[in-house]
């Protein structure tokens, strides 16, 4: 009778798999530019040590199962055994080897590869010099796409950026209203991008190509298609890419970018000429709506000691969590999504199928006041 899976079967479906596996890009550990490099190597690092104690300990498991079989007579049998000082050296000052090495490594790089910190380097051959002058990127993360502001250039785009090769990009990042996360595996870490607060980003890249960029963190309907292509082109491309930018893009002002900001799926790649002066400082601000106040405006009154009985008029300007509504704010927001109890948001009717109960009256506390 035939085995059920022979040699030749084995080798097939183990050829299967291997021609499976090939077909995935592992960008993670094969990035391009020089920050994600260096994660990847973090990455290894950490693995191959954590590996010198897991290896050993899945071999020594199958080795004592195998050698101290019960039809092994020839092993040695010791039932009084309990203690070896020898044993217990090698099995405490191993792991706590492999635990100092880590928290070196974890130490130096978290330093090394923060965020906020300035490149001093474009990869490990090449450090930074006085005459790389970087380029700036502003980053907004809308509902359900992206949103990309070149100062230095007046030009912004939705969906598709550009970058040349072994050139340091500054990020300045923030979100339009819920948070959300800036990734592109191929250039460097996520990072958060939150409302009302401004993360950073150095990165740079170091191959030509195309890359996927996309948002890590859930944020709703539209997460899944939250994508933009990422451009790594050299100097002459990169040139030509803001030439077209500029010939072929509309003016992105205020109004423009309250439209833009309305929750949309899939939207197209846009391109703007000219980009209104102070709007993404406006965006970062949240107050783009007119009659809106600035964050910042509001953080040096808090700042100076308050505003007195006078602030009260600054409530309606700083109503953010309305800005799709249209200005309603008593009624839902359009697409909002019902709570269980059947009942609109904010809505003060007790909820369907729960009869409402009045609390019987409590005698008032006419000493509580005098406790404060």
């Amino acid at each position: 009778m035939p085995k059920p899976y022979s040699l030749a079967g084995r080798s097939t479906i183990a050829v299967l798999l291997l021609s499976v596996l090939s077909g995935c890009n592992m960008v993670v550990m094969s990035p391009s530019g020089d920050i994600a490099a260096q994660q990847r190597d973090l990455i290894v690092i950490s693995t191959v040590l954590m590996l010198l104690i897991i290896v050993p300990v899945l071999f020594l498991t199958l080795f004592f199962a195998w050698r101290y079989r019960q039809s092994n007579t020839a092993a040695k049998y010791d039932p009084e055994w309990h203690h070896s000082t020898g044993l217990e050296v090698i099995i405490w000052s191993a792991p706590l080897a492999i635990i100092i090495a880590l928290g070196a490594i974890t130490w130096v790089s978290t330093h090394k590869l923060d965020p906020y910190r300035p490149l001093d380097r474009i990869d490990a051959a090449r450090p930074v010099t006085e005459e790389m002058k970087p380029i700036t990127v502003e980053v907004v993360a809308l509902d359900w796409k992206w949103l990309f502001f070149y100062p230095e250039y007046g030009i912004a785009t939705v969906n598709e950026m550009a970058a040349p090769v072994d050139v340091p990009i500054n990020f300045k990042i923030t979100a339009s209203s819920v948070m959300n996360s800036f990734y592109v595996p191929a250039l460097a870490g996520m990072i958060y991008a939150m409302p009302g607060m401004q993360t950073k980003l150095h990165a740079v890249i170091n191959k030509a190509g195309e890359y996927e960029g996309l948002s890590s963190n859930y944020s709703g309907d539209g997460f899944s298609h939250m994508r933009f292509k990422f451009h790594g082109v050299d100097q002459a491309g990169f040139d030509a890419w803001v030439a077209r930018v500029k010939q072929n893009g509309t003016m992105l002002n205020r109004d423009a970018y309250l439209k833009l900001e309305k929750p949309s799926v899939k939207e197209p790649v846009r391109y703007y000429a000219s980009v209104e002066n102070g709007l993404y400082e406006a965006v970062l601000n949240m107050c783009v709506r007119e009659g809106q106040m600035c964050m910042k405006d509001m953080m040096h009154i808090d700042m100076m000691g308050g505003a007195g009985v006078e602030s009260h008029e600054n409530r309606a300007k700083l109503e953010h969590d309305n800005r799709h509504t249209g200005g309603v704010t008593e009624a839902a927001a359009p697409a909002a999504t019902f709570p269980e109890t059947g009942n609109p948001a904010k809505s003060e009717e007790p909820a369907e199928g729960v009869k409402e109960e009045q609390p019987a009256a409590e005698p008032m506390n006419h000493d509580m006041h005098k406790t404060h």
